[in-house]
């Protein structure tokens, strides 16, 4: 239980030390490219590997230098020195910021966190405690109503993180914004913990209703999922991935020429020309590969959902694949990259918050917003319902 507190608070941790050692490196040489302020003849010196104990636990760090080039000699920074040598733990400490976070006092939990591991509360910034994830980006991401929209499409993905998926919800309302809605920890992409995941989201607002088009890569956990929370809304497969399962089965020199028949045939705009040219790619992989024909008739209809909506020519850029989510997932991964150990659960749970709800500050409208009300209109008429046939 000791070991698991402190490996939960390592990153907050890590991000406190980093700003004291920023904030006295400040104080010697003054702003980075000013040319006044500091101590005079006191430059910055790059930066080396160092390592550091927070409570009993050593973990590395790069560490700034700074020299005094009157003086020929490294100016030592006391943050550094400090924290050189174990220090015992305070277990009612670690356990009043853990409470904290718990009973979601977060501001003051992230104010505890460098008294928490040795350093002083005034050797870190305030802008430390308002940016730290506890603060506000897990409040916001799991206590944000989402009842102040009207939603027209909901993505759904799952990114691995260690041996857990974590699966992220990304709405689309009607006038084309984007916004992440929330995302649950699973081992796998599973029925039952996906369903219980997104009938959480209708309770905070997210309502599912026949004006909603849901965007999945095909999995199966997640399709079963969607029928069981919304019943049978319209699912638009991702054709990058059906495409690339289906080319998985064959060789090499046969995938290059496969994949430009299944992207010519998904072009059609028309949902009779598309279909009946991927059912001609069916009978002719047959005689090539059975396996690949098999995977390709799975899900077929699913793949077509924008083509029987009547809008893949408007809309198919935005909506035929899961691009949208996948490219928030690629740049979840990149800023949490740094991370080569995932050690807990709410480790995981506050690098993803934290960088999803950064990254969703930079959202734009999505490509054809301007488009978006052909497809509530489709999807009103009914005209055009998507089959429900397995997934």
């Amino acid at each position: 239980m000791t070991l698991a507190m402190i490996q939960a608070l390592i990153p907050l941790g890590l991000r406190a030390v980093e700003e004291a050692l920023q904030q006295e490196v400040t104080a010697f040489a003054g702003a980075r490219y000013a040319r006044q302020g500091g101590t005079p003849g006191v430059v910055r010196w790059g930066q080396q590997a160092g390592s550091i104990f927070l409570t009993d636990q050593k973990l590395p760090i790069m560490v700034p230098r700074v020299r005094d080039q009157v003086a020929r000699s490294e100016v030592p920074l006391a943050t550094y020195a400090t924290l050189q040598t174990p220090r015992a733990l305070d277990t009612g400490l670690f356990r009043r910021v853990l409470g904290g976070i718990l009973c979601r006092e977060y501001e003051a939990a992230a104010e505890a966190v460098p008294e928490a591991f040795g350093l002083a509360k005034s050797s870190v910034s305030r802008r430390f405690v308002r940016a730290s994830a506890s603060a506000r980006a897990l409040r916001q991401l799991h206590e944000r109503r989402h009842d102040d929209a009207e939603w027209l499409v909901l993505l759904l993905d799952g990114k691995t993180f260690a041996s857990d998926q974590m699966v992220i919800a990304l709405g689309v309302t009607t006038a084309g914004d984007k916004r992440i809605l929330g995302m649950v920890q699973t081992a796998t992409e599973n029925k039952r913990v996906c369903a219980a995941f997104l009938r959480e989201l209708q309770e905070r607002g997210f309502q599912a209703t026949d004006d909603l088009l849901v965007v999945l890569d095909g999995a199966k956990g997640l399709r079963a999922a969607v029928r069981e929370a919304y019943g049978d809304v319209p699912v638009q497969r991702c054709q990058w991935h059906k495409r690339e399962n289906v080319v998985s089965y064959l060789t090499k020199p046969l995938q290059v020429v496969w994949r430009r028949n299944l992207q010519a045939a998904y072009a059609h705009t028309s949902y009779a020309d598309a279909k009946r040219a991927l059912q001609r790619l069916v009978r002719e992989l047959t005689t090539i590969n059975a396996s690949a024909a098999r995977s390709l008739e799975e899900g077929l209809e699913e793949t077509l959902t924008l083509h029987r909506l009547g809008v893949v020519a408007e809309l198919g850029t935005s909506f035929k694949t899961t691009n949208l989510i996948e490219s928030v997932m690629a740049r979840v991964e990149a800023k949490t990259r740094r991370v080569d150990r995932w050690r807990t659960s709410d480790q995981k749970w506050r690098w993803c918050a934290a960088a999803s709800m950064q990254i969703e500050q930079q959202f734009r409208k999505v490509k054809g917003c301007k488009k978006l009300g052909l497809l509530q209109q489709a999807l009103k008429r009914k005209l055009h319902r998507v089959s429900s046939t397995a997934a």
